[in-house]
């Protein structure tokens, strides 16, 4: 099979390169599945320069959530061959075949097509988790959202209009800004940096929950504008720098901050995990959360996605399509 192989970490995806490799073969408790697009995510990124707390062994193949079609199960699995399902494997999924434990398999939901289907999964169970599990956001409530134009910053919008609240986007960029606001019904949108007072104004005081995966100057402004008992999620640095926060700060303010593993949840609470999985499911189905996929390539063409993702040149997701 084809698949895009990491043998040596470095910048600018140095180490990285298509090559043909053995079939995976598919051990008890698994299912293989001939994958038809896999999201493409930052922390796929990261890995490849060793920089995510993931750090595989080399050589390994990146790629943490697919969507395609069973080639083979277990008889007890509940699937067979020729079923279209959605997996995370963590690693493998830039291929064109992946062996995933059946425990992370699921069916794709009528109303999704594989792309789609790929980009629930770590975008939307990061925003669940940030949101529900440790945010509590109630209806009504203001909810920042940072690099809104983002896969995981557009499935918290997303997901926090699903909730009820009221929600205020930040980009950089106005144009990608707009097209938030028009697809998502956005109830504010900001430029970044620069939103302090904005925020302050719209919200009467302050927001009640930020959600930040981009760190460095942002989080410092954050800190600037929340509310007296907000909730400051922290989810990554996207901008490179992590930030740091005099513990006055958040004493006066009486916020949280909150960091968000979501992976590590749902691994060191099993059913909370699949709770989360279900629930975000459900609502995919249901169509009250909506992925959008800006982006496809081929698997020749990962240097390109990589660099797309890189650059945030995408609104939503980017996929690979083996």
């Amino acid at each position: 099979m084809k698949a895009l192989v990491v043998s040596q970490l470095g910048p600018d995806f140095a180490g990285c390169a298509l090559a043909d490799l053995p079939d995976p073969e598919r051990g008890p408790g698994q299912v293989l599945i001939r994958v038809r697009a896999a999201s493409l995510n930052f922390p796929d990124l990261l890995m490849t320069e060793g920089k995510y707390q993931l750090k595989p062994d080399l050589p390994f193949v990146p790629g943490m959530e697919v969507a395609g079609e069973v080639v083979e199960a277990d008889r007890d699995s509940g699937f067979a061959p020729g079923d279209a399902v959605v997996a995370g494997t963590r690693l493998g999924g830039f291929a064109e075949l992946v062996a995933a434990d059946a425990r992370s398999v699921r069916r794709l939901p009528a109303n999704l097509d594989f792309a789609a289907g790929a980009s629930v999964g770590a975008a939307y169970n990061t925003a669940y988790v940030s949101l529900v599990r440790c945010a509590n956001v109630q209806p009504g409530e203001w909810v920042l959202v940072h690099g809104a134009s983002g896969g995981v910053g557009l499935a918290a919008v997303d997901l926090a209009k699903a909730l009820g609240a009221r929600v205020i986007a930040t980009s950089r960029s106005p144009d990608k800004l707009a097209t938030v606001a028009a697809d998502y019904s956005v109830d504010a949108t900001l430029p970044a940096p620069g939103f302090r007072e904005a925020v302050k104004e719209i919200t009467g005081g302050g927001a009640d929950v930020i959600f930040d995966p981009v760190g460095g100057d942002i989080f410092d402004e954050s800190t600037r504008c929340i509310a007296f008992g907000g909730r400051l999620l922290v989810i990554g640095f996207t901008s490179g720098r992590i930030a740091s926060v005099a513990t006055n700060i958040p004493l006066i303010k009486g916020f949280s901050v909150i960091g968000v593993r979501a992976g590590e949840y749902g691994r060191r609470f099993p059913d909370k995990g699949r709770e989360n999985q279900d629930a975000i499911w459900a609502l995919a189905a249901e169509g009250r959360i909506r992925p959008r996929v800006d982006r496809r390539y081929a698997l020749a063409d990962w240097r390109a996605a990589f660099e797309a993702m890189r650059d945030s040149r995408m609104i939503g997701k980017i996929v690979i399509e083996p």
